[in-house]
């Protein structure tokens, strides 16, 4: 992030360099390093088990309710609590509320040793309803909701396509190669060989993308970061309570219904985790690149990265203290 933050700043024309050529609303060099990032991770999945995740109604039900009715509903709560006088910035973190995870989110649920094949499943079913739900959502918290309170309102148009766009590319082409991946691996030299010999050479690679990816996407926007840091703080610390208490509220109901250790972590860190690479493409689209709105799309990961990071830690901790079973 510090070396992102750096180039942005000190490397002139860089961030009109990394944007020259874009999949979707998504620079190049960031949408290779999402999809090495996302790849090996989805390699390790063992397709052949979402079968019982499915079967789990009780993770489902809650996954859906703290994903796309609770998860809004606070950030909406947080925008007008901690930034009520600056209308583009509170409108870009009620759309970072509404954009679930669907990329980073597998490599915190895989360092935290949660479940992965309930990751994916939940993932899959966030992505369907990031399609068909977010221009919904958007409208009802961004007109209906504020304009039934005597809020003012804002007006959005979200693009259909640009959503599915980021959903295809960022989880449909990794999901398939790792699908392909461990079918044709398998097929060829059995399970053994899969995991025990072909998935620790490929491992590393997720963090490599992840770090590849951060490093691009800080660069891309550090100059707007480091020339704002009162906005930026402003921004930040209704993102910061968001993660702390949303990912809070997934371990401590996962507990309540003994889901097991991994399967609430799973749980905890797809509902706290936000789709950035989303709600900047949408913020930018909408309101242009140099808008309050795409700047708190910006600061979005700023915070996310360090504090899902922290918490990976703190789900390893709660493993041993809550989970001895």
């Amino acid at each position: 992030m510090a070396v992102g933050l750096l180039l942005g700043r000190f490397v002139p024309g860089l961030n009109t360099a990394l944007e020259a050529v874009q999949i979707g609303s998504v620079s190049l060099p960031i949408a290779i390093g999402l999809l090495v990032m996302m790849y090996p991770v989805l390699a390790k999945v063992r397709f052949n088990e979402t079968g019982r995740v499915l079967a789990d109604r009780k993770l489902m039900i809650t996954s859906l309710v703290l994903n796309w009715v609770a998860a809004p509903a606070f950030m909406f709560a947080l925008a007008w609590i901690f930034v009520p006088d600056l209308p583009e910035y509170r409108t870009g973190l009620i759309i970072v509320g509404l954009a679930r995870c669907i990329a980073m989110v597998m490599i915190w649920n895989d360092l935290a040793c949660g479940d992965r094949e309930a990751a994916t499943v939940l993932v899959l079913i966030n992505s369907v309803f990031q399609v068909f739900a977010f221009g919904a959502l958007g409208w009802f918290y961004l007109q209906v909701l504020p304009g039934s309170l005597g809020l003012p309102t804002t007006s959005a148009d979200f693009s259909f396509w640009a959503i599915t766009a980021s959903v295809l590319i960022f989880l449909g082409i990794p999901l398939l190669a790792g699908f392909l991946t461990r079918t044709i691996g398998e097929k060829a030299k059995g399970r053994d060989w899969y995991e025990g010999k072909f998935l620790p050479k490929l491992g590393p690679w997720a963090l490599y993308g992840l770090l590849f990816t951060i490093v691009l996407l800080f660069a891309l926007q550090g100059d707007s970061i480091t020339s704002n840091p009162l906005d930026v703080a402003r921004i930040a610390l209704p993102l910061l309570v968001y993660f702390l208490v949303v990912f809070a509220a997934g371990m401590v109901i996962g507990r309540l219904l003994n889901l097991g250790y991994a399967k609430t972590t799973t749980l905890a860190f797809t509902a706290s985790g936000n789709n950035f690479e989303l709600a900047i493409a949408v913020a930018i689209g909408t309101f242009g690149v140099t808008s309050g709105q795409a700047l708190a799309g910006v600061v979005g990961p700023l915070i996310e990265v360090p504090v899902l990071v922290a918490l990976v830690y703190v789900a390893l901790w709660a493993r041993k203290r809550f989970f001895t079973n």
